[in-house]
């Protein structure tokens, strides 16, 4: 017995009259319920794929107190996170994620201040049984929002606002920034060069900071020449202003680490229209590893973050957060490639009590759920 397509739609009575059950026990089943059965389980679920009955949303989140939806909020306008491909990446790990676990994904971004307004109260109201944030900046709100709408959280890199250090610690999600940096750096000093650059993203985000900190450490100086720092913003544009200025305050410079492949990508374009060579005259570091790093011309050495599985690492604690219950690896996006977690990842920014030991996957699944930190790892190519 099937339902006609224009027909009435099928109702719990429905279903529970043609399983022989009675109508609360079909309501636990359909709903996630417990003290039901297995062999009435079934019956139930038989009535269902027979009769095509839809559970009715509204009804559901009333049984048991939850939406089936994640909100995504990215503290960055629209225009940003399309042209940045970073942002599709992590999204990608994000959405696989919330799929498998038949988990709806709602993306939310920051245009203008007031959407601060807007986002806050669509998160108390009790849209969304949980939120994944990142892109975050120092003086940013949304931790307080989620924090006082009593919302569970994840974070997307290594918190730096206000109140990030008190109990209980944010869960979180970051790459060793300032690991990769060095390696970045050390790279570029085994090649023999010694007047290097260095591109910066905004220094009110901790990836930017723990970048620039990277970089001090593989120089060995607190204190680098001020005329080979300038700050690119994370964008190409930004990356190609940045790159003009340093040329212009130091002509002599002999190599750059672009703490993205955007700006590094910018970087090369002015080098290119100043008539300088890569990596002849000036050596280029990216990083990110995305795939315009391989296409560029020439092809961008790079540090590799695996962006695409942070995103689903994220996702992956949030649901654990959400249901401890929850085995996770039986989800399709369990175990995927590539990160790892480490145990001293994070101690230079005072991480010593991130996930650390196993792989990162099994880290998000762990029994305590606690930040995660995964490697960074230089690829070398032709343009340093």
């Amino acid at each position: 017995m099937v339902s006609e397509p224009n027909g009435a739609r099928p109702t719990l009575e429905a279903v529970a009259a043609l399983a022989g059950v009675s109508r609360a026990t079909v309501s636990r089943v359909v709903n996630g319920g417990a003290g039901v059965r297995a062999v009435v389980q079934e019956r139930v679920r038989q009535a269902v794929r027979e009769l095509g009955y839809v559970p009715n949303s509204a009804a559901r989140t009333l049984v048991t107190r939850r939406t089936g939806a994640v909100a995504v909020v990215i503290a960055e306008p629209e225009t940003r996170v399309f042209s940045d491909p970073f942002f599709g990446r992590q999204l990608r790990g994000i959405s696989r994620e919330l799929a498998a676990a038949d988990t709806q994904l709602l993306l939310m971004f920051v245009e203008h201040h007031a959407d601060y307004d807007r986002i806050g109260r669509y998160l108390s109201a009790g849209h969304v049984d949980g939120a994944l944030m990142f892109s975050l900046h120092r003086d940013d709100p949304l931790p307080a929002m989620a924090e006082r709408a009593g919302l569970p959280t994840v974070y997307g890199g290594r918190p730096g606002w206000a109140g990030a250090d008190r109990a209980p610690r944010p869960l979180y999600v970051d790459t060793d920034n300032r690991d990769g940096a060095r390696q970045a750096v050390r790279h570029l000093l085994d090649r023999g060069r010694r007047r290097i650059a260095v591109i910066t993203g905004p220094l009110d985000q901790t990836s930017a900071v723990d970048r620039l900190d990277g970089y001090r450490d593989a120089l060995g100086t607190p204190e680098p020449d001020p005329r080979l720092i300038a700050d690119g913003g994370f964008t190409a544009h930004g990356g190609e202003r940045a790159m003009a200025e340093l040329l212009d305050a130091a002509p002599d410079l002999d190599a750059v680490f672009a703490c993205s492949d955007l700006m590094a990508s910018g970087a090369l374009r002015t080098l290119r229209a100043r008539g300088r060579r890569v990596p002849h005259d000036v050596a280029v570091v990216g990083y990110d590893d995305l795939e315009p790093a391989a296409w560029a011309d020439p092809p961008l050495t790079t540090v590799r973050q695996d962006v695409e599985e942070m995103g689903r690492l994220m996702a992956r604690l949030l649901l654990r957060l959400l249901d401890p219950r929850k085995d996770l690896r039986k989800g399709e996006g369990a175990g995927a490639d590539g990160a790892e977690g480490t145990g001293g990842a994070g101690m230079d920014s005072g991480d010593t009590d991130s996930a650390a030991g196993a792989d990162a996957a099994d880290a998000a699944d762990a029994a305590e759920l606690a930040p995660v930190i995964t490697r960074a790892r230089l690829v070398v190519r032709e343009s340093a």
